[in-house]
């Protein structure tokens, strides 16, 4: 491919390559032109460049190719000379000229037309006056091509048009003629060129306009009859744009050519006649129009609507908003006409066409302020209409009645579609529609309310659906509208009507409350239930009307879930049981008696108990329980009994009661297939012959066939079936052209139950299906539950009777029968597969295998499809390899011999559903067949239709077997490729086929395709290549495959796709109308943007500017402005409705938020603030013009501003603003943004937060961006947001503001110090906090803005008590409304909303008073170091203090509610029947979150005010303090820390209640560390268990004092846990539920101790390591507490855990006694030490029971710890001292019986030694200080072996210092420590043997005094040795004079050293000298000082 890539064509290398890679080669060499023609200079190479182009021409190339071929000639006759234009264009004429009509000249044939086209296109009137004979050659060529040419000549001509513009104005007659002709042609690819061709004709030529007006519209509606989706967008937007224009011309046109402009009325009268006649020809007269039957087709009224959005749409939204009045009353008209009505299922057609068409505009075109005032006229339109009703209803009574039947008709359709689109209008706005609401003039609740007593029941629906909408849009609508409509029904019991409407919207409300979070009273559904149970019971004999009203709103009770529902449940079961007879006997009776009303009564009233069953069991599934189930049996097993008797009550009743019947069913079959299967085994023969007899039509006449076969087959076939049309924007209506029965007719009036039912996703409002079509719907689904149930002998039966079934019927019945027995076997099968079971033996497989592989040859495809999907089930249900093995060959065999397509078609299909549903493993070994035969099938260019089946099945086989696909992906590319080049691209399908194999090639060759290899980069740019022919198809939907392609690409070889030419053709995409390419573009720019937002954000722009620049390139459709594709992808969110879609595009901003925001600041700010301030600004000058049109009739002036206005209306400036103000969801996401924003720029950086770092940054670069610099807007954007209409918006800004406060409250003002900057901002926080506080603002709302008061007042930005004064009288006013009670005020929302909102105030106050504590407590500090302990009187304390006293009490109340709610459920039985302070009993579920989230800061402020009030003791002292007093009104809590010691420990008493709490409270303790990680919670837990266990030690240390004061000596030791036996009983024991804790902690971080981890032979030892910090701390804690723990317990319990306690400190001695750099003690050693001490020393010593104990275990710690202080290799890091410290306190703490046995005793001298013979000065030093205490010793009996045996080795040690002075302060320091300890052992020795003592030290100290004539030149440390020799030296003389001179007199040498040292000293400065005399005394204290003393 590389060779491609040169500016000439290299025809050498063309030469080398195979035929077949040729046409890949040029069309790469021609991309390749394109990108570099427009950046190289091309004057030399120009003749040789159009020399190889124009010889392309004639080399037959494919579509693609020619496209490229031509649009690279223009381009270079448009850079280059322009001198041979003329030759190449006449050499195109020649070709299309020439007679050769074979089907291999065509290719150059088209190649020239294309090129033809692109010449005009590009350089347009350069090219003079060649033009006539140009065009009347292609018009020629016109007349005699075949449809490929015939479409290429007209996309030329399109072409030509456009370049020449006015120009051509002498042609454009012939063009018109010749090609409108061609709009009816039969190939629908011409169809969409002759409309392309006329649109771009319509521009400039005025007579299509104008005199041809009628005559176009005539064609365009002859266009739309059979015409395909692709012909009917493409005529719609032709005969929009061609009406438009009409109605206001373009400027030049207008002023070339004196035109009559058409008037409004006339437009819309001509396109109403293709909405209701079609493309019959004219209305005559309206008689005429009475008379003539024969209904419009449907693809022409679909297509007409389309077209009306388009006329719209082109007119703009000012346009609208002007006339709405009239288009309104226009297109309702149009639903109320007898020819759009003639059926039932035309009408709801209709009605769905004109709410189309209205959402279309108004919910796109029109702003929120002009939607409200649209939002009137509707109302106004529908207040008319019942105008007129009532006054038809009135002069019916006097007997005209033909007339007046045709009114209500024809009045309820217009009903439904004002009311539809009302509704969807307020729902739309949501809390934006209140003005339109509340308005008095416009009455909307009283308007919808009166058409609930419309004769008509689809207008009642309607107006109930309406209200629904608007309940949910504004919750605060929800509870009076219900209690209005239950008025309402109490005060109209006798009027059908009243009832039926009234429980209609009843209905509708309630099942609206999931939609509110807020919900309902309870009171309100409970009070409606009780009311029908009641007349229900008291009276059977209600009318029909109130039968059905009565179960349809037990039905919609049940969606308000099982809380509400468990109350009224034995009711309603007994009600369920006794609507159906009880017995056989009874119904026999029953069949007997009773005339036809009464039979309809009962069947209605039964079909309702059904329903408000199925309700029940899909809204309550937590009551079903087996009992439950069991009871409902009973009715429904009654119910299909009774079946099997209808149809005899029919025969004897007549017909019209078959449709209660068919409702009955339709219940019967919907609750059945939501219980379990297992329930009704035994009924499971009677209701099979029901549901098989329903789908096979048995006693059904019509021909009707299910809707849910596209829906079993799989999503990926719907290129196959053509359901794709389900994703586009006009869905709603082309669901109208589906093939099935009634599809796309759902209409509410088919099934009222659905009012209260939740909406199905992507629908806007249910739309149930017809009786008939529903009935065989639920049949097939329940079909497909029970299959799986039934026995294989009555599976085979029924398998057999479905192909007698369609072997009896004949021709279009078949088909029905057919569809609806497949659609029901696919059903089967899926739930086989489901429940993993299988499908039977041999004659069943057989039975069904027959039944499929008969459909594969149908000439249905829809049918084939069903039978691929079956064979692929049944594959997957049977799984057994020979099974699939022989479906296999029977396809191969019949794809080798098959010629005709339909066979073809299915058994190809068959073959990639087998490998789909058994995937590559299972169909292995067919893989090679498969492919090879799919390979050949694919080329078979005869038959677009096989190509398409085989190119899909391929897919499906490439996607199953993965991997073991990849030695087929390089003939499968190949193959793809030479299709993409050749197929023509009117042949969609096979495109986008193409688009799904390259695609899922993509995925098999997966990560592989970043590699280097060769064969890896062909692969790859023959994906890049296949991507780039898809790319630049015409249609949508193969760009988009091309697209998910280049992002497969992208996700496995980022470097090799191009994102600069990718990103700005997504971002065309993104205005497509299509949209799956919206999906598809917004889908490829989300995961661009997780990697590499910045880049294409700058491409996007680069993209704008190109846009800007290019004059002569065609304007691209976009409005990406300086905001950039994050401003684009903003305003689509206002435009798309799609979930994926606008979930993609939240994504997308949220990824370039991420990696932009924080470099991009102000740039984001500004985006967010221009979402956010649109609320305000755009509305006013919409207002106005929408004023100004009201009054045009006042003057002339008005008048001709109008015109003005007109005329620019349409001009370039109103494109380039956006039409419509950001709506409110929008605006909620932009401030989400705000908030993600400030997080983003917390994490990155805090100079954001810092006010004076930020200016001197922004000196330093003027271009950096700091948050803090925009504190005003952020301030104002959370304020704007905070103040909305909407409430979603209000939460989101009151978030904001939270989090600018939390955030911003500490930035001090660098100009005012001791100020911060959000001072100047309170009067901006306070407005914005005060709506919430109104009274009619929502719960929710107010417990937000409480949260925000709390965080603001303890935020301490406001000190002075006045400024604050406003946010606390918001709190005090909201703490009035708590202290009120339950049930005080009119209620409107739920219970559980009322509780949060009271919660969150309690929580605010909370948090107000522990911060203002906190606070005060500060300020103390502060104050006390000034010296004063007052309070500034305007302390913010004052807040808080005058309502503590009801605070505490609600407080109290709250926190007992909550530990009433935090019970198991096994407990509820407990909880008080009439709720708690602050919920009820019914809302117990939700309110339980409300609790939780609030109870911790109320649990801190009430342990605050009762530690201060004494426990409640003072609260008669309470009662005094409120009233003001000098003294500050610091609660005494804060002062607490002078409390007694007897206060503590009452205080403590007081916590523990007793020793069941204290277990408790160590086990939740213990399970909060099971489940929570983080230390800091640890280290709490380790706290509050040490003041547990100190709680638990002063208990028992008051109960020994308490016995000794009575005088039991002995009971002594029984006293404590364990008592006599010592046995500890887990579950009852303090101590052991602490050391389970303990032991817990120690092993989490030293896994180390667990003996068990050592055992294991997986084990690899660990080293003792140094612990971090937290951990260290963790640990030094536990083993304190472990220490402490035998003191609990009587002797023989601490004889229990001793060895555990001492063996887990000894562990934590071992494993942390590590090294450290500074010589420090770690804290778990020094916790260890202090530990060993504490035990030991404890009086368990003196206690003679358990003496032997006792010792063992203190000898046994001993040996550990010798044990593990022996040197060791593998512990080089081992902390001796530590160690030894550890041997020392054994030695001095336990007595001389314990320790002194010989072999601990050798240990120990053992260490001792080691020590002093250790190369490391600090441990020689440590070991002489700790000998010191040794020796020192009381007890003589312990310390003389140890002075006998290292006493030697010390004097050695001291000696041999002579030789080797000390080189460092250590090693000095360890001289001395040894020096002293001789001193010491000197001065313990007995008089008789000091001179031999003073012998061995004198000499020692002497020998370290230096020759006076080198202490000037020695070292300093050297030097410090000499002076403290000498020093002690002088000391001792003194102290033993006899001994001393006895021992200098024996060594004349040591005298002479002595002398000359004292007099060289002396000399060296008298004043010195003096100094020195006076120092000794000092020197006796020891350097070195412990860290924590043990001693």
């Amino acid at each position: 491919m590389e060779l491609a890539h040169s500016l000439l064509l290299n025809e050498d290398a063309l030469a080398q390559i195979t035929e077949a890679k040729r046409p890949v080669f040029i069309f790469e060499w021609l991309r390749f032109l394109d990108k570099v023609l427009v950046a190289v200079d091309v004057k030399e190479k120009q003749k040789k460049l159009v020399e190889q182009l124009t010889g392309l021409i004639s080399s037959a190339p494919g579509p693609p190719t020619r496209k490229l071929l031509a649009k690279n000639l223009a381009t270079l006759y448009s850079i280059g000379d322009t001198f041979t234009v003329f030759q190449t264009l006449d050499k195109c004429n020649e070709i299309i000229k020439s007679k050769d009509d074979t089907p291999a000249y065509l290719p150059t044939k088209l190649a020239a037309v294309a090129c033809v086209g692109a010449f005009y296109e590009k350089m347009g009137r350069m090219l003079g006056s060649s033009f006539p004979d140009t065009i009347n050659n292609l018009l020629k060529a016109l007349k005699s091509a075949e449809s490929q040419g015939r479409g290429e000549i007209l996309l030329s001509l399109q072409k030509v048009l456009s370049g020449l513009g006015g120009a051509a104005a002498s042609c454009h007659r012939d063009i018109y003629k010749n090609a409108r002709s061609l709009l009816t042609d039969r190939s629908m690819a011409v169809r969409c060129a002759v409309a392309k061709c006329l649109l771009e004709l319509q521009n400039e030529a005025v007579f299509m306009w104008t005199t041809e007006l009628e005559n176009m519209a005539t064609l365009c509606f002859k266009a739309l009859e059979g015409s395909n989706y692709g012909v009917r967008v493409a005529v719609a937007k032709l005969l929009g744009t061609v009406m438009a224009t009409a109605l206001m011309p373009k400027q030049a046109a207008v002023m070339r050519q004196n035109v009559k402009r058409a008037t409004l009325e006339e437009v819309l009268e001509l396109m109403a006649t293709g909405f209701l006649r079609g493309g019959s020809g004219f209305l005559k007269s309206g008689g005429e129009m009475l008379k003539g039957g024969g209904s419009v087709s449907r693809e022409v009224r679909v297509g007409v609507t389309q077209a009306y959005v388009v006329f719209v749409t082109t007119l703009g939204g000012q346009w609208l908003e002007r006339n709405f009045a009239t288009f309104l009353s226009h297109v309702l008209d149009l639903v109320s006409h007898p020819r759009a009505t003639q059926t039932h299922v035309e009408a709801v057609y209709s009605r769905r066409c004109v709410s189309f068409m209205l959402r279309a505009t108004l919910g796109g075109l029109l702003g929120e302020k002009a939607q409200i005032a649209a939002g009137k006229e509707i109302c106004q339109a529908i207040s008319k209409q019942m105008r007129v009703m009532l006054i038809a209803v009135v002069n019916d009574i006097s007997g005209e009645n033909k007339a007046g039947a045709a009114d209500v008709s024809a009045s309820q359709h217009v009903m439904v579609c004002a009311l539809k689109e009302l509704g969807s209008l307020v729902q739309s706005l949501s809390a934006t529609a209140s003005p339109l609401i509340q308005e008095p003039s416009v009455g909307l609740l009283e308007t919808v309310t009166s058409v609930l007593l419309h004769p008509s029941m689809a207008a009642r629906l309607a107006a109930a659906w309406c209200l629904r909408c608007v309940a949910v849009a504004l919750p605060y609508q929800l509870t009076p509208l219900l209690d209005r409509c239950a008025e309402r029904i109490n005060n109209l019991k006798s009027s059908p009507e009243a009832v039926s409407g009234y429980s209609f919207a009843m209905a509708a409300l309630l099942g609206g409350v999931h939609q509110c979070p807020l919900g309902i009273p309870h009171s309100k559904g409970k009070v409606i239930a009780e009311d029908l149970l009641r007349t229900a019971a008291q009276n059977s004999r209600l009318s029909l009307q109130r039968t059905q009203a009565g179960w349809l709103l037990l039905g919609a009770l049940m969606t308000l879930g099982p809380s509400l529902v468990r109350y009224h449940l034995p009711k309603m079961l007994l009600l369920w049981r006794n609507v159906f007879p009880r017995s056989q006997k009874e119904l026999e009776a029953e069949k007997a008696r009773g005339d036809s009303f009464t039979w309809q009564v009962t069947l209605e009233g039964r079909a309702g108990a059904l329903c408000a069953m199925r309700s029940f069991v899909a809204h309550c599934p937590e009551l079903l329980t087996e009992d439950v189930i069991r009871r409902l049996m009973t009715p429904i097993e009654c119910a299909m009994t009774m079946m099997s008797h209808v149809p005899a009550i029919i025969k004897v009743h007549g017909a019209h009661l078959k449709a209660s019947a068919a409702m009955v069913r339709l219940r019967l079959y919907d609750i059945l297939a939501l219980l379990p299967p297992k329930t009704y085994e035994g009924s499971f023969n009677a209701l099979l012959r029901e549901l098989v007899a329903e789908f096979t039509l048995t006693d059904n006449s019509a021909n009707t066939t299910t809707s849910l076969l596209r829906s079993l087959c799989h999503y990926d076939d719907s290129v196959l079936m053509g359901s794709w049309l389900q994703e586009t924007d006009h869905k709603s209506i082309e669901d109208q052209l589906q093939p099935n029965s009634a599809s796309g007719s759902g209409a509410l009036e088919h099934d009222p139950s659905s009012i209260y039912l939740r909406v199905p996703i992507g629908e806007a409002i249910p739309g149930p299906l017809p009786l008939g079509v529903s009935v065989i719907d639920a049949s097939v689904a329940l079909f497909g539950v029970v299959f799986p149930h039934v026995s294989f002998k009555h599976r085979l039966q029924m398998l057999d009777h479905f192909a007698e079934c369609i072997k009896q019927a004949k021709g279009v019945r078949q088909q029905a029968v057919q569809l609806n027995i497949f659609t029901a076997v696919l059903s089967a099968l899926k739930g086989l597969a489901e429940n993993k079971s299988t499908l039977g033996p041999e004659e069943v497989r057989k039975s069904a295998l027959a039944l499929v592989m008969g459909a594969l040859d149908n000439p249905n495809p829809i049918l084939r499809c069903a039978a691929g999907e079956a064979l692929g089930r049944m594959a997957q249900v049977v799984g057994e390899a020979t099974f699939i093995a022989r479906m296999a060959q029977t396809s191969f065999d019949k794809l080798k011999s098959a010629r005709d397509v339909v066979s073809r078609t299915g058994h190809s299909l068959a073959l990639g559903c087998l490998h789909r549903y058994v995937g590559g493993i299972g169909s292995g070994q067919h893989l090679k067949t498969s492919v090879s035969i799919l390979l050949a099938l694919a080329q078979d260019g005869s038959s677009h239709e096989v190509q398409t089946w085989a190119l899909h099945s391929l897919a499906l086989i490439v996607d199953s077997s993965g991997p073991m696909y990849r030695g087929y992906v390089e003939p499968t590319l190949s193959l793809v490729l030479t299709l993409l080049l050749t197929v023509p691209p009117s042949h969609t399908e096979v495109h986008q086929c193409l688009g799904r194999c390259l695609g899922a090639l993509i995925t098999t060759v997966g990560p592989e395709l970043q590699g280097k290899f060769s064969t890896v980069s062909t692969i790859r740019s023959s994906c890049l290549v296949g991507c780039a022919i898809m790319q630049d198809h015409s249609d949508s939907l193969v760009q988009a495959a091309a697209i998910s392609c280049l992002q497969q690409l992208h996700m496995f070889a980022p470097r090799h796709v191009n994102l600069s030419s990718l990103v700005p053709c997504l971002c065309v995409h993104l205005c497509s109308s299509h949209l799956l390419l919206r999906r598809a573009a917004v889908a490829c720019l989300r995961q661009l943007a997780q990697r590499e937002a910045a880049e294409v954000c700058e491409y996007a722009m680069s993209l704008a500017k190109r846009a800007g620049d290019s004059k002569d390139s065609t304007p691209i459709n976009l409005n990406i402005t300086e905001t950039g594709l994050e401003g684009v992808l903003f305003g689509m969110l206002d435009r798309e409705t799609d979930r994926k879609l606008c979930s993609d595009i939240h994504d997308t901003l949220g990824h370039m938020l991420s990696s932009l925001a924080v470099e991009k600041l102000s740039h984001w700010l500004k985006l967010c603030k221009d979402v956010l301030a649109a609320t305000t600004e755009d509305f006013t000058c919409q207002a106005v013009t929408f004023e100004v049109e009201k009054d045009e009739e006042d003057s002339e002036k008005k008048d001709e501003m109008d015109d003005d206005t007109m005329f620019t209306g349409l001009g370039e400036d109103d494109k380039s603003k956006p039409s419509v103000a950001p709506r409110w969801v929008t605006r909620v996401f932009a401030a989400d943004c705000l908030c993600r924003i400030i997080l983003l720029c917390e994490n990155a950086d805090k100079t954001h937060f810092d006010l004076a770092a930020a200016r001197s940054a922004q000196t330093k670069n003027p271009k950096g961006d700091l948050l803090v610099l925009h504190l005003s807007d952020l301030i104002r954007m959370a304020f704007m947001a905070a103040t909305d209409h909407s409430n979603q918006l209000r939460m989101a800004g009151l978030q904001a503001l939270e989090d600018i406060i939390k955030k911003f409250a500490s930035v001090p003002e660098p100009e005012f110090p001791g100020h911060v900057i959000l001072e100047q901002y309170q009067a901006n926080v306070g407005a914005a906090l005060r709506p919430a506080f109104s009274p009619d603002t929502p719960s929710d709302i107010t417990a937000k803005a409480c949260q925000v008061c709390s965080t603001w007042i303890g935020s301490g930005v406001v000190s002075d008590l006045n400024d604050l004064r406003r946010v606390h009288n918001l709190l005090v006013s909201s703490l009035d409304k708590v202290q009120a009670g339950k049930g005080s005020s009119s209620q409107l929302y739920s219970e559980s909303a009322t509780t949060m909102e009271k919660l969150a105030v309690l929580k605010a106050w909370a948090e107000v008073r522990l911060k203002t504590l906190i606070r005060a407590l500060y300020h103390i500090c502060c104050m006390e170091d000034l010296g004063a302990n007052v309070l500034p009187p305007d302390s913010l304390i004052t807040l808080v203090q005058p309502e503590l006293p009801s605070l505490s009490r609600l407080w109290l109340a709250m926190l007992r509610d909550y530990a009433l709610l935090t019970l198991p459920a096994e407990f509820s039985s407990q909880l008080p029947p009439d709720g708690g302070a602050f919920y009820t009993p019914e809302t117990i579920d939700t309110a339980r979150l409300h609790y939780r989230s609030s109870w911790a800061p109320v649990l801190h402020a009430v342990a605050l005010w009762l530690s201060s009030t004494g426990f409640g003791a003072g609260e008669e002292k309470e009662k005094d303090s409120s009233t003001p007093s000098k003294a500050p009104a610091l609660p005494q809590g804060a002062s607490s820390t002078t409390k007694t010691f007897e206060e503590s420990v009452k205080d403590r008493m007081h916590l523990m209640l007793g020793k069941d709490i204290q277990m408790e409270l160590l086990n939740v303790l213990h399970r909060l560390l099971l489940t929570r990680d983080p230390p800091a919670v640890q280290l709490q837990v380790t706290a509050v268990v040490q003041e547990t266990i100190r709680a638990a030690q002063d208990h028992l240390q008051r109960q020994r004092t308490s016995k000794e004061e009575e005088g039991e000596k002995d009971s002594q030791p029984s006293l404590g846990e364990g008592g006599e036996s010592g046995e500890l009983v887990p579950g009852k024991s303090l101590v052991f539920a602490a050391m389970e804790l303990l032991v817990f902690i120690l092993v989490r971080h030293l896994p180390q101790l667990n003996t068990r981890v050592k055992e294991s032979p997986s084990h690899a030892p660990l080293r003792p390591r140094r612990l971090p910090e937290e951990s260290a701390r963790l640990v030094a804690n536990t083993v304190s507490i472990l220490a402490e723990l035998p003191s609990l317990c009587s002797p023989a319990g601490s004889m229990t855990i001793l060895p555990t306690v001492l063996f887990l400190i000894t562990g934590v001695l071992r494993e942390t006694a590590v090294k450290t750099s500074d010589s420090s003690v770690p804290m778990p050693v020094s916790a260890a030490l202090q530990g060993i001490k504490t035990i030991i020393t404890s009086p368990l010593a003196r206690v003679e029971s358990t003496q032997k104990q006792w010792t063992g275990l203190v000898r046994s710690s001993l040996a550990s710890v010798l044990e593990y202080s022996q040197p060791d290799e593998s512990r080089p890091d081992m902390d001796e001292v530590s160690m030894l410290t550890a041997i020392t306190l054994f030695l001095l703490s336990a007595s001389n019986e314990l320790v002194g046995v010989t072999v601990l005793q050798r240990g120990c001298m053992d260490r001792f030694r080691n020590a002093l013979n250790s190369s490391d000065p600090w441990v020689q030093a440590r070991c002489y200080q700790l000998l010191l205490s040794v020796f020192q010793h009381s007890s003589r009996a312990l310390s003389t072996p140890y002075i006998h045996a290292l006493a030697p080795l010390m004097v050695e040690k001291l000696k041999a210092v002579e030789r080797s002075r000390p080189g460092t302060a250590a090693e000095l320091q360890a001289v001395q420590e040894g020096i002293r300890v001789l001193e010491n052992l000197v001065g313990m020795g007995e008089e008789k043997n000091r001179v031999q003592l003073l012998a061995l030290l004198v000499p020692t100290l002497i020998s370290y005094l230096l020759d006076e004539n080198a202490i000037s030149s020695a070292p300093q440390v050297s030097k410090g040795l000499h002076d403290f020799a000498l020093q002690n030296l002088m000391r001792i003389g003194p102290l033993y004079p006899a001994a001393f001179k006895t021992v200098i007199g024996a060594a004349p040498e040591l005298k002479t050293r002595l002398e000359s040292a004292i007099r060289a000293s002396q000399a060296s400065s008298k004043a010195k000298a003096a100094a020195r005399q006076a120092q000794p005394t000092v020197q006796t204290a020891p350097t070195i000082k412990l860290k924590t003393s043990f001693f």
